[in-house]
């Protein structure tokens, strides 16, 4: 029976930093690019994001101004008073939440602004688009806590 990939996915990822930042380095980025779609579906396929949660729980992503003034309208809130309850300005200059967990994350690990969610979230992990190449320190960083992304490094690097 063949090793379930994500079976100790954390560790392995741990231990794995080095070869993940060598690859992506010296990753041919057409071939690379390529495989995307389809490790991107594969790794959704056997990954339940609302078993884990793990980027809402610990990070933030940037709220951009078109995403500020579409989740305000939603809560029908003043743009203002929605900056002014939830979110902070980052060191680098980015809309950020003031808090982690992210205050739109359930307790069911569901999302309660999902619909109208900032597109860093609707992007994430980025594992079908070419940030996983052009923002490797991104990418390895989001793989010390995504499986997702784990999971498409693991497969990229053993389909070289």
């Amino acid at each position: 029976m063949p090793e379930d990939i994500l079976h100790n996915w954390k560790k392995k990822s741990a231990e794995h930093q080095k070869q993940y930042k060598q690859f992506l380095q010296r990753a041919d980025k057409n071939k690379t690019l390529k495989q995307l779609p389809d490790l991107h579906e594969e790794a959704f396929s056997k990954i339940d994001c609302l078993q884990c949660a793990n980027c809402c729980k610990n990070y933030s992503p940037r709220f951009k101004t078109p995403d500020i003034k579409r989740i305000s309208r939603h809560l029908k809130m003043r743009e203002s008073d929605f900056i002014d309850t939830y979110l902070k300005v980052d060191e680098d200059g980015d809309f950020v939440t003031k808090s982690n967990p992210c205050p739109f994350l359930g307790a069911d690990n569901y999302c309660s602004i999902y619909e109208e969610r900032p597109s860093d979230c609707h992007r994430f992990p980025y594992t079908d688009e070419d940030v996983l190449i052009k923002r490797q320190q991104l990418t390895l960083k989001n793989s010390t806590f995504c499986p997702i992304t784990y999971y498409v490094l693991e497969k990229l690097m053993k389909n070289r």
